[in-house]
């Protein structure tokens, strides 16, 4: 029974079985049973959530046994719980000088429980408050933090189980040593932290981002130091709470599935464990093993470190002496070391920064303190540096103390640099540019023909079309660059490995970051996969393209050059659980209309009309700002004039994103990638590949769930659950129309991609869908697959039988 009010004074009680709820009617507070026990607590809950979810207990650590409970106000402004023999078994306490002659309990809108004069409405004057006593939820408005004044320190702390909600293992705390940043300890032993405050979020957690739901911030003075956020919706209900496991979790209430969501997620990977690389170690969880040196480290103890022990972590390849002068490295793109040893100035500049930094020789490295507007105020780290990640999100710099000696290298190759320019702008002025051509062009041709071909090849019409060797003006690089950049070819710096071969990530010289894709020597297909890129790309510029720096042909070694890109490809961000939080409505929907513009200009805008043939969303690379870039285009095939398809007898593409009539027939055209498209918009819509796509209804793939959905007005079902209400509707409405518009079954049926751009812009009619091509789901392989068949039988190629279309 619920007495309908918010508010309990000296003469009132609360009885089990009695609730008060606050004035706008989102929260209530009563008596409760957690789980399957019949133990008693009082607790405040969600009163508008069908599944009571409750953020805050009064006497989580003494239950009382029985429904005899009563809460009551004391004259003396204590807040009690008494058991049937009038036993207090829980009391507020007195956290203020603020005193009251008629004391009263009001459960606030917000879910605070506060204790106050009856006459007094200021916001400010409460004897006690909940908020300064979270269990393990931290409401909107409430501060995680310590009040220096009071010595009060406010954290959360996970339930021992879902049956007790007594304090468990795990605790979440704003640590105000150094500057301050977020800690986890799991029994007082830190187990992970969120990286410092940088103006925009917290440098540990990257997909912490600016969004429509909340707003959140750390505060710092000298009264007091904690995190926060507030809600911007308030329709939405989110809540940040700390689990029985110990994730700090940020979790939103559904109404369409009457269900919560958890949208953000820390720790997050293996790469969020405290210190696992050890000092001057950084984890990248795309690599294996996952820990690496920073550049110019070497590991303390390399045996220990080939057994996957990191604990000795690294140190500088060169030893520190402060009498022959240091300098400072730049790094990028880490999460920011642990900071309890650290200073902060807020009104110093990077350059005076790195001033007091250079003076005293205990201090290890500086950054800016806050990236928000550029770059101000001065951090500093006095102790080794530690808990380093590879992190996704704006550039944060950190300037490390290294030998001078170590820059002094890199100084020199700039010089040389600048010479070589200098004297090759004089040659030009004199004609010599063009002995250096033809001597370009002969090394290319003597490279190529030590692969077994003298020119590149690619089939026209059923002719064959020699592209000459002069035709490409691509930057060679030499073999001794790449290793160099590339550590050598280290394990650590792999990215991933193709058919092509494997990939790895480097670093230049002159600071530039790139991806070098190294042809394997036991590739079967990657001599012509090498030699079909270099003529695609080699002269395309697009922003959704990416971008093709150069090549290396030299020995046994061919090699691809390409811009890196800091997000990785798409679907190791969109089919993770965890990751795919970073990918909001917004970023998807950008993502879609980039791949569609990056396709219009090879189908119709670029100076030579390609067909890429394995379009997928591995195949999309996302660079810092979550821009789409379309990449390998190793199977790709390029057509002149009006061409816009052919016919093979050769079929290669990957299982899920190939059309029907390319996969039966041999006949590709503009419209198979078209198909490809839809599949991936569909797939960024629901977060779930096509491929091995289950539903308890049916046993159809994605596309033949979408057109269930689409024919029965349900699309809506299609859309990832944690984006609920929080993205456009009619945005999301118009993607999967148009993606199911994209995989009709006859390729004339199917628009081009100057169409789809125009109708997923506009809010015109859209024609109605027809059914789509390889509408049943076959089991043909449970992985993504790449393909490479012949109609005729081949002993070199694999043969595949793939589903007609209904």
């Amino acid at each position: 029974m619920s007495r309908a009010m918010d508010t309990i004074n000296t003469t009132q009680t609360l009885r089990d079985g009695e609730t008060m709820i606050s004035y706008d009617g989102s929260f209530e507070l009563g008596f409760f049973s957690p789980g399957n026990t019949k133990n008693r607590y009082v607790g405040i809950w969600y009163k508008k959530v069908t599944v009571r979810t409750v953020v805050w207990v009064a006497n989580r650590e003494i239950p009382l046994t029985n429904t005899s409970g009563l809460l009551k106000v004391m004259e003396t402004g204590l807040l009690v719980l008494q058991d049937e023999a009038n036993v207090t078994i829980w009391s507020s306490t007195h956290t203020s000088n603020f005193t009251a002659r008629t004391p009263v309990a009001q459960l606030l809108d917000s879910g605070n429980l506060v204790l106050k004069d009856a006459n007094d409405d200021s916001l400010d004057n409460f004897m006690w408050q909940s908020f300064n006593y979270p269990t393990d939820t931290l409401l909107p408005g409430m501060k995680l933090g310590w009040n220096f004044i009071t010595n009060l320190e406010v954290y959360l702390s996970s339930w021992k189980s879902n049956d007790d909600p007594a304090t468990g293992d795990y605790t979440y705390h704003c640590d105000p040593r150094g500057y301050p940043q977020n800690v986890l300890r799991k029994g007082g032993v830190e187990q992970f932290r969120s990286g410092p405050w940088n103006g925009l979020r917290l440098s540990g957690i990257p997909n912490l981002r600016k969004n429509p739901i909340f707003s959140f911030g750390v505060v710092i003075n000298k009264n007091e130091v904690y995190y926060h956020y507030e809600l911007l919706n308030s329709s939405v209900i989110s809540r940040f709470a700390l689990s029985l496991s110990g994730v700090a979790q940020r979790i939103t209430w559904i109404d369409r599935t009457q269900g919560w969501v958890v949208s953000l997620a820390s720790p997050t990977d293996n790469c969020d464990n405290y210190r696992l690389c050890g000092v001057y170690g950084s984890c990248d969880i795309a690599n294996s093993p996952v820990c690496g040196c920073l550049n110019k480290f070497l590991p303390k103890d390399p045996e220990g470190w080939d057994r996957a022990d990191w604990s000795e972590g690294c140190v500088r390849r060169k030893p520190l002496n402060c009498s022959n002068g240091n300098a400072f490295l730049k790094y990028s793109g880490i999460k920011l070391p642990d900071t309890q040893h650290s200073w902060f100035n807020e009104s110093m500049n990077l350059e005076e920064c790195k001033e007091i930094c250079s003076r005293n020789c205990s201090c290890m490295a500086y950054s800016n303190l806050d990236i928000s507007r550029g770059g101000n105020g001065c951090l500093l780290w006095f102790d080794d540096l530690v808990d380093i990640k590879e992190v996704s999100a704006e550039q944060q710099d950190i300037y490390i103390r290294m030998p001078s000696s170590e820059l002094e290298s890199e100084g020199r190759q700039r010089e040389i640099l600048i010479v070589s320019l200098s004297l090759a702008m004089g040659l030009i002025l004199l004609g010599v540019s063009l002995m250096l051509h033809t001597w370009r062009r002969k090394k290319i041709d003597r490279q190529l023909r030590r692969n077994g071909r003298h020119r590149l090849e690619y089939v026209h019409n059923n002719h064959t079309d020699i592209r000459h060797n002069e035709d490409l003006e691509l930057p060679l690089f030499d073999l001794s660059t790449i290793t160099k950049a590339t550590e050598n070819f280290s394990i650590n710096n792999k990215l991933g490995e193709g058919g092509f071969g494997p990939v790895y990530k480097g670093l230049l010289e002159d600071g530039r970051e790139i991806a070098v894709k190294r042809l394997s020597r036991t590739s079967l297909q990657g001599v012509n996969e090498f030699k079909n890129e270099v003529i695609c790309i080699a002269k395309l510029q697009h922003r959704n393209l990416v971008k093709l720096l150069g090549c290396c042909i030299q020995g046994e070694e061919n090699m691809l050059v390409y811009e890196y890109m800091t997000n990785k490809s798409l679907d190791l961000i969109l089919f993770d659980p965890i990751k795919n939080t970073l990918l909001d409505w917004p970023n998807r929907f950008h993502i879609i209309i980039g791949i569609a513009r990056g396709l219009i200009y090879l189908h119709q805008d670029s100076r030579l009309r390609i067909i890429h043939r394995d379009l997928k969303v591995s195949n999309i690379l996302l660079d810092c700002d979550m821009n789409p870039k379309i990449s390998d285009f190793g199977l790709a095939r390029i057509f002149g004039g009006n061409e816009t398809g052919a016919n093979t007898n050769r079929v290669v593409g990957t299982y899920g994103y190939i059309s029907p009539e390319y996969a039966v027939d041999g006949l590709f055209s503009v419209k198979s990638d078209v198909f490809s498209f839809g599949v991936i918009v569909l797939e960024i819509v629901s977060g779930r590949r096509n491929r091995g796509f289950s539903h308890r209804d049916h046993h159809l793939n994605l596309l033949g769930h979408a057109w269930i959905l689409y024919r029965e007005g349900r699309s809506l079902e299609l859309v990832e659950s944690f984006l609920g209400n929080l993205c456009n509707l009619s945005e999301v409405l118009r993607s999967i129309h148009v993606g199911l518009l994209c995989v009709q079954h006859r390729p004339e049926d199917r628009p081009s991609m100057s169409s789809v751009v125009q109708m997923l812009g506009n809010e015109g009619v859209l024609p109605q869908a027809k059914q789509p091509g390889f509408f049943t789901g076959r089991d043909l392989m449970n992985d993504e697959t790449s393909v490479s068949s012949n109609v005729a039988s081949s002993t070199n190629e694999m043969s595949i039988t793939l589903p007609d279309g209904r």
